[in-house]
């Protein structure tokens, strides 16, 4: 007769309370490693040495905060990334002051000159830059003195809500570097609905922002099916529909639908005032309804990553597709999925342009926006939040170059050379590690009588 076994541990298995056999052990090595696999799912390209409890969201040591993931893993690296760059861009600055080229003449007579004046000419023009770009205390009023801070704001608007497209892309492995066209499309669909139709409201600047985001859904979504069904690679693609988009856009401006009656110029009429965004503080800022709707689209996109199936997906599909396809989920509709969500995003971008900024559809509506969203993702570390802090970031650089020019004469190219370092350095981690002495995280050895499969985990098998 079998062995009764005691009603209260009947719920526990049955080799409970005995050493496990080592093929037992192996099956847990194997259930361990995969779920560090999904566990890892956000990107990495393998499973990494941190317990999974920490990947899930809680830091050993210590609660998760801002801080705290700033200051350990990949986030110093890209604060320090952001430093060095500065740092470079003040030296190059320096270099093309009249001052210290004067003081360079006699620099072994008097060192002290010659480095006072790399120090004023570089802190000179970043203090110009900051007072471009977050605050002018020269200002005459206080909502003078705050100007720049809106006019930041307002830049950085369309560059979150692309950057969230790339980012999104690159979560689920794939390249987004169509976010110009698709922005170009959501443009062209809001532009033509606002000046086209004549509605009431409210019910005009919806339907103009759902026409946008369904242009930019459209054309991305069109990328996720070809590379779904036919296997084309998305960069590729992508590029290919940038100019398609854009020559397409140059097309539409010279036919009578488009362009303004009586202009030359390749403009089209200006949108109704029921098309676009209102001003969030007044007429005397540029500052629009969009920069309300980029927080709104950072929020979704973190919950989309990080709370729902959905996502998990993404995520599963962007570590592995195989092992993904293997677990039941479909690849391809996943692809297609999040190509045209990313589509979408980036046609937010496009709307922020015709409808809050600009009001009206040029050539150049999509400016390099598309282009400069992948190295706001890529600063972000492709995640929301740290896109949307990249996204202000340059943001206030793009405002504050041209009051940096007027006061100190530096070119505006200087921001952009310093823009391609912070890409530079946040694509070469060890570099920036060997600059600054920081050594990267070691596993530790596994312990005598466990497989490496388990020393990974820790207390978290």
């Amino acid at each position: 007769m079998p062995e009764e076994r005691d009603p209260k541990h009947a719920d526990q298995p049955e080799h409970a309370g005995r050493p496990a056999k080592p093929h037992e052990r192996s099956v847990a090595a194997e259930e361990t490693a995969a779920v560090v696999a999904v566990d890892t799912a956000g990107g990495a390209i393998s499973p990494s040495a941190v317990p999974a409890t920490a990947q899930s969201g809680k830091l050993p040591g210590g609660p998760d905060t801002l801080v705290r993931r700033i200051f350990t893993g990949s986030g110093m690296v890209s604060v320090l990334a952001v430093l060095l760059a500065l740092i470079l861009g003040g030296l190059l600055i320096a270099a093309t002051d009249e001052r210290v080229a004067t003081t360079s003449g006699y620099l072994f007579a008097r060192p002290t000159d010659f480095l006072s004046a790399v120090w004023a000419a570089a802190t000179r023009s970043y203090i110009a830059l900051f007072q471009g770009s977050v605050f002018n205390p020269r200002g005459s009023s206080l909502a003078v003195q705050f100007a720049p801070l809106t006019e930041t704001l307002t830049i950085a608007t369309p560059l979150i809500t692309a950057g969230l497209g790339v980012a999104l892309a690159f979560r689920a492995g794939l390249f987004n570097i169509g976010a110009q066209g698709q922005i170009i499309m959501a443009g062209i669909l809001a532009a033509w609905v606002g000046f086209a139709l004549h509605l009431p409201l409210g019910l005009h600047l919806l339907l103009v922002l759902v026409a946008g985001i369904v242009g930019g859904a459209l054309w991305g979504g069109l990328v996720g099916l070809l590379k779904a069904r036919t296997g084309a690679h998305e960069v590729i693609l992508t590029i290919m529909f940038n100019y398609i988009a854009l020559y397409f856009l140059g097309y539409l401006l010279n036919t009578p639908a488009f362009q303004r009656p009586g202009e030359a110029n390749p403009i089209s009429p200006i949108l109704d005032p029921t098309a676009v965004y209102p001003q969030i503080f007044g007429s005397q800022y540029r500052l629009h309804l969009g920069f309300v709707l980029a927080i709104a689209a950072t929020v979704l996109v973190w919950w989309l990553l990080n709370r729902s199936t959905v996502g998990f997906e993404f995520r599963a599909v962007g570590a592995n597709p195989k092992a993904a396809l293997t677990a039941g989920i479909n690849v391809s509709r996943s692809t297609i999925l999040v190509m045209a969500i990313a589509g979408a995003l980036a046609g937010m971008s496009g709307v922020a342009q015709v409808a809050g900024t600009e009001k009206v559809l040029t050539d150049g509506v999509a400016a390099t926006y598309g282009f400069d969203a992948i190295t706001v993702a890529l600063l972000g570390r492709s995640t929301p939040w740290g896109t949307f802090a990249a996204g202000l970031l340059f943001g206030a650089f793009r405002a504050g170059a041209v009051q940096m020019q007027i006061q100190t004469g530096t070119p505006i190219d200087i921001v952009l050379v310093v823009q391609s370092l912070i890409v530079l350095f946040i694509a070469a981690p060890p570099l920036v590690r060997a600059i600054f002495g920081l050594n990267p995280r070691r596993k530790k050895p596994a312990k005598a009588g466990k497989s490496p499969q388990a020393a990974t985990t820790g207390g978290a098998a």
